[in-house]
């Protein structure tokens, strides 16, 4: 059962256009010649035309759809959000963005802005704070917009993409901590060859609930295993520059490392501090599937990574809104479920791949 219902308000402008077209009325000609009879002359009695009228309808305005994104300088959402825009292109919806800048405070007074402007039909929300979103997600429904979350777990569950509020339209994203047991996978197969497997491993941004969920799943697909974290980084997602900082003080303290691993921004910045050290057999492991990451595995660069879909995710998840305006909730979608090999790349399938973001 639907947790509200839709106020869809279509304005349509009526245009009446009446022509009228006179015709002339035809005495004759006067005549130089006399008349042949005395009979009066006749007139032709003037006649109209008048057109009749038509209707046409103006296109129903757009309905507007705010999206509220965890960072609009992140480049995963950054082609999340082209899909989106060509979705909403061809439904007549329009995207209004808000950027979190992964302020978790900033994007809850955001969307209590969108709830109170009360002209968003819609809302795809990349959820900061995952379970505390659930009060502003039902304050949404109440106010009769339609939810749909991105990339991010929105409730306890952190292995499941179904939905976890009632009333909510649909959950696009790949479950973290399944995401993280794929990636200890990955990880476990590049430590094959050292006992033990000393591992740097990088969170993206330390805390959130994706970051917590993927290194839990992690964890339990590597235990036991001789993986030997030596040490932690931090990349935040942003680009290179924050992990190549921390890649660099790593390497003052820590100088036997088989593998480091990490979201794939987080590793161009690994693999330029590597190599500004000159240091040679260290195994890169990206999560994302970026072009940056493929063309690396490609050319041997990078031992492997996990593939990512972001431009799928936008696609599905604008998808999700427009048929929840027609009144269809399609629940959980797990893009990650129809690639090749689970996701898992290297050198030996790494064709299979192709990039949909740049890193």
């Amino acid at each position: 059962m639907r947790h509200t219902t839709k106020k869809i308000f279509w304005l349509l402008a009526v245009l009446a256009l009446v022509a009228a077209a006179c015709g002339d009325g035809d005495e004759g000609t006067a005549s130089t010649e006399p008349p042949a009879t005395t009979a009066a002359p006749t007139t032709a009695a003037p006649t109209t035309t008048t057109a009749a009228p038509t209707t046409t309808a103006a296109p129903p305005e757009p309905r507007q759809v705010a999206y509220l994104s965890a960072s609009s300088a992140n480049t995963w959402l950054a082609a999340s959000r082209t899909a989106m825009e060509e979705v909403a292109a061809a439904n007549n919806i329009e995207i209004v963005e808000f950027d979190a800048q992964f302020d978790a405070a900033l994007q809850q007074q955001q969307f209590q802005d969108a709830i109170a402007a009360g002209r968003y039909d819609g809302i795809v929300l990349v959820a900061l704070t995952g379970a505390a979103a659930i009060p502003d997600i039902l304050d949404a429904l109440d106010a009769g917009i339609e939810i749909v979350t991105l990339n991010q777990v929105v409730g306890e569950d952190l292995a499941t993409v179904e939905p976890q509020v009632e009333g909510q339209a649909a959950a696009v994203f790949e479950p973290p901590y399944l995401r993280g047991k794929r990636l200890g996978e990955l990880t476990g197969m590049a430590c094959a060859d050292f006992d033990p497997c000393n591992v740097v491993y990088f969170y993206g941004i330390r805390g959130i609930p994706l970051d917590e969920a993927v290194r839990a799943g992690w964890d339990e697909a590597l235990a036991g295993s001789t993986v030997n974290v030596v040490a932690e980084g931090e990349g935040q997602y942003l680009g290179p520059d924050v992990a190549l900082a921390a890649m660099q003080d790593i390497l003052v303290t820590t100088s036997d490392i088989n593998v480091v691993v990490g979201a794939d921004q987080s590793m161009q910045g690994v693999e330029i501090a590597i190599g500004d050290e000159g240091i040679e057999g260290i195994r890169i492991i990206g999560f994302g599937g970026s072009s940056y990451s493929i063309a690396a595995i490609s050319d041997g660069r990078w031992w492997g990574g996990l593939y990512g879909a972001p431009y799928t995710e936008g696609q599905l998840a604008m998808e999700a809104i427009v048929d929840a305006l027609a009144g269809t909730d399609i629940g959980g979608v797990d893009p990650s479920q129809s690639v090749p090999d689970r996701g898992l790349m290297t050198q030996d399938n790494i064709g299979d791949f192709p990039a949909q973001w740049d890193g």
